[in-house]
């Protein structure tokens, strides 16, 4: 036999040993995809550093495992991939996969995410996870998905008030001062009170702080452990028992994205996703408890809210941020009619 003819022999039989492990594996598993995930936040690893860095990494970990390697996914942490603002546009385009980012960010491109940070309407992580099942959920999951966008993750956050100099715990203590309040709604409440209002993403406010342009800044537990801003402030005002600032800060993906995979890879996505959540509620909780020993370990003053106080900040929100997202257009006032069924 000549040597052409035995690798036509080899390449035959080799062929025909492969098939059966081909035909048993999953069709969605055969066509593979690279992923890049983009967040603001520092990176760490699986369980070291910002739980929202650390959720991003057990996602692509179990996605991975789930799918037997055919998604793989690279993880841009600290804005290193894209600038903090452009993720969302980016996500509608389908110029980024997936993205963990505050859903307000996307405020003034979409009206209706304002939502996801207005002062006083989730008062609880129990009111904030009802949402995904509740009515509220499924029309802000409709408007994203017109828009471009999916929702894998839903992730809810308690913060509070970090300060260069006196804490911020009734309205007219802000009165006076440059504060970041976090979003357009959350500004409204602010400036009724007195503030000064400043714009900027999380991991901008260090050093706004640090050159005095901000007196004070709005933002999750986590926020204010992971940008070390204990080093810049003096006092704290916690969300570890009360708390009126709450922030939707969903892991989504590209609607575009998403509609190329097939159905089982999708459907891995998606209950991945989910099972993040009770992961995102339980290191959520426990950072409102650490940032406090955080802060008074470094000599900040620290107080927490009680329900009157936080009931002064909902009245306000009320008459204003309430009232003005609802007047935005008739999806906003939709959106918070169902949101305040959700209690």
């Amino acid at each position: 036999m000549t040597s052409t003819s035995n690798q036509s022999r080899r390449h035959f039989l080799g062929t025909l040993a492969a098939a059966p492990l081909a035909a048993a594996m999953p069709a969605a598993w055969a066509q593979t995809a690279s992923l890049k995930i983009s967040h603001q936040f520092p990176g760490g690893t699986l369980t070291e550093g910002d739980f929202r860095d650390r959720l991003v990494r057990t996602f692509a970990q179990q996605v991975n495992e789930k799918t037997r390697g055919a998604l793989k996914f690279e993880i841009y942490p600290g804005s290193s991939l894209m600038k903090t603002n452009a993720q969302f546009s980016a996500l509608r385009k389908g110029a980024l996969d997936m993205s963990l980012v505050p859903l307000n960010y996307a405020g003034g491109e979409v009206p209706e995410t304002n939502i996801g940070l207005m002062p006083g309407l989730v008062t609880s992580y129990q009111q904030g996870a009802a949402w995904k099942n509740a009515e509220v959920g499924k029309e802000l999951a409709r408007i994203l998905g017109e828009k471009g966008v999916v929702i894998v993750s839903w992730i809810w956050q308690a913060g509070g008030v970090a300060s260069r100099g006196k804490p911020i715990v009734e309205p007219a203590d802000a009165k006076g001062m440059k504060v970041r309040g976090g979003s357009r709604e959350m500004d409204l409440i602010l400036k009724e009170a007195g503030a000064a209002v400043v714009t900027l993403p999380s991991n901008e406010i260090y050093a706004a702080m640090q050159t005095g342009a901000m007196d004070a800044a709005m933002t999750s537990s986590t926020s204010f452990m992971s940008f070390r801003l204990e080093e810049v402030a003096k006092a704290l005002t916690t969300g570890r028992d009360k708390a009126y600032w709450y922030m939707f800060e969903p892991l989504m993906m590209s609607k575009a994205v998403f509609e190329r995979l097939p159905k089982d890879q999708q459907a891995v996505i998606m209950a991945v996703g989910a099972e993040m959540e009770q992961f995102a509620i339980k290191a959520a909780q426990a950072d409102d408890i650490a940032v406090a020993q955080v802060y008074q370990k470094a000599g900040a003053k620290v107080v927490d809210l009680n329900a009157e106080v936080v009931k002064k900040w909902q009245d306000i929100a009320r008459n204003t941020a309430w009232k003005d997202f609802a007047a935005r257009n008739a999806n906003c006032a939709k959106l918070l009619a169902l949101a305040e069924k959700t209690v």
